[in-house]
């Protein structure tokens, strides 16, 4: 049947950022549909909610908190994944982020740190992952990239530039990877979350927001999630190096950040 297609029962998933938002519902689906999964942040007390999730759903969770930005954290997340489960077969690049500011506002430790964050992460628990994916006949790496990195707008030169190197990232280990580990990426567009909560309390601006999308609403972080299950189950095993957009149809930043000319 079809649905098997989607099916990851008994494959091990690392997510990183995985205590909120996007990061935990993916835990959570993936659970779902019959994996285990190690899950890193930086705050414990929001993964031991998440690990319980899964718990409920019949599946296991390994919990590793800490900061996720230096490759010693990632290698901790292999290792575990490994001590707990055995394998890895799933890698999901979720941590990520940086604040959106005028140009001449960034300075160059933010600029550094937006591609660090988002990029050298990605890099590196890729990298530590793909000898134990390889071990396991392939797998397939999903890295969470952004619209933003899909299109310009003003104030995203650390935060947008990171993501649209992530993006190429992708597509380039797509080719490094291939036949046997996929790597594809998502690209989400305005997603209800706690990095949108400046949005969802100004009515002014949330109605922006969604006026500016062609669906005409806000994404949840379950519409991230299905299309990671896709990336990640045998239903996309003739896809690599494609980013996926999941954002409502934008073409264009659907909020006017309101900075000014110079």
């Amino acid at each position: 049947m079809i649905l098997d297609m989607f099916n990851l029962r008994d494959r091990v998933a690392i997510i990183t950022g995985a205590g909120r938002g996007i990061g935990a519902a993916i835990a959570t689906a993936f659970a779902e549909v019959g994996a285990d999964v190690v899950i890193g942040a930086r705050t414990e007390s929001q993964l031991l909610e998440v690990a319980d999730a899964v718990k409920r759903a019949g599946r296991r969770a390994a919990v590793v908190p800490g900061d996720l930005s230096t490759r010693t954290a990632m290698e901790m997340l292999v290792q575990r994944a490994l001590d707990e489960f055995g394998r890895l077969d799933i890698v999901v690049n979720n941590a990520g982020g940086s604040m959106p500011m005028p140009f001449l506002s960034t300075t160059e430790d933010h600029f550094n740190e937006a591609l660090r964050w988002n990029v050298t992460t990605a890099f590196n628990l890729t990298q530590l992952a793909v000898p134990h994916l390889l071990a396991r006949g392939g797998g397939s790496v999903i890295n969470i990239a952004s619209a933003i990195g899909r299109f310009p707008d003003r104030g995203y030169s650390a935060y947008g530039t990171a993501k649209a190197a992530l993006v190429h990232l992708t597509k380039n280990l797509a080719c490094d990877l291939a036949p046997k580990i996929r790597v594809n990426a998502i690209a989400p567009g305005a997603i209800a979350t706690s990095a949108l909560d400046i949005v969802l309390t100004n009515d002014a601006l949330k109605n922006e927001m969604i006026e500016s999308t062609p669906l005409k609403r806000i994404g949840v972080v379950e519409d991230i999630a299905a299309g990671a299950v896709y990336l990640a189950s045998p239903a996309s095993a003739y896809v690599t190096g494609r980013v996926i957009d999941i954002d409502g149809g934008v073409r264009k930043a659907n909020l006017n950040m309101r900075i000014p000319d110079l």
